[in-house]
């Protein structure tokens, strides 16, 4: 005999599906409904690898070459892009201090670089960052690291430049002392603040004039729509207009004056 507690729906009930009873109608079309969305997330995440398949081959690359010491850095991909950190190293400088030119060293590290970045400058963008530590500077060239680090980061986009990458794919930021991966109280780890980022997008930057309003006499342009006004017709019995005054010819003493002078 079921037990019966007040409040509370008999086992026998057969709302509560038993073992053994077939599933409400409901629960059919909800677990097609899941499965079809997990169908659908597993082709977008298959799209998805496909497309950034190069991304992921460039990571892989300087990967290895971080592991062999060639390199010292970290690299790192989000659902923004890609970024290669280079961090100077004990013996490593990239820049002279204070000064925005390439060291003989940042130029060794950017062959290495170059032809990784290179099978991604036809397709994405690519943005060098630099930074600096927290040390002040103010000299006639530079007055604030802000323009130090630009200064840097544009030195490093010459570079590139030099190597026959498409100038429209880069671009040179300068953050100064205010991002630090690390706290700038020892002089290693200023030396790791010191460091030059390239971010590789996934989405190139928006081609000029691809939705921009039509030039002037090109095809599609829109013109203003001719109007024509038409004068409403004269009613019916209606009185006809007075005759207007005509002026009174001039008497000839008035016109006298006129005729001075004009030899």
């Amino acid at each position: 005999m079921a037990m019966k507690v007040k409040g509370m729906i008999p086992e026998d009930d057969r709302r509560v599906a038993p073992v053994g009873e077939p599933a409400p109608p409901w629960m059919v079309n909800y677990a097609d409904l899941m499965t079809e969305l997990v169908c659908f997330f597993v082709i977008l995440y298959a799209l998805s690898a496909a497309l950034n398949k190069d991304m992921q081959q460039a990571q892989q690359e300087v990967q290895e070459m971080i592991k062999e010491g060639k390199m010292a850095g970290q690299v790192q991909m989000d659902k923004e892009g890609m970024r290669i950190t280079l961090e100077e190293q004990s013996q490593v400088a990239f820049f002279e201090s204070g000064r925005a030119d390439l060291t003989d060293q940042m130029v060794s590290q950017m062959d290495k670089l170059a032809p990784v970045l290179m099978k991604l400058a036809e397709k994405h963008d690519i943005i060098v960052e630099g930074h600096t530590d927290n040390v002040p500077i103010a000299t006639k060239q530079y007055a604030s690291n802000w323009e130090l680090s630009t200064a840097r980061a544009t030195s490093v986009v010459k570079d590139l430049l030099g190597k026959k990458f498409p100038p429209k794919h880069l671009a040179a930021v300068g953050y100064g002392e205010y991002h630090p991966i690390v706290p700038n109280d020892t002089e290693l780890n200023r030396k790791k603040n010191r460091r030059v980022v390239f971010f590789i997008k996934n989405t190139p930057y928006p081609e000029a004039g691809a939705t921009g309003p039509p030039k002037p006499g090109a095809k599609g342009e829109l013109k203003a729509p001719e109007v024509t006004v038409q004068a409403p017709a004269p009613l019916e019995n209606a009185p006809a207009p007075e005759a207007e005054a005509q002026p009174a010819e001039a008497a000839p003493a008035e016109a006298a004056p006129a005729e001075e002078g004009g030899q």
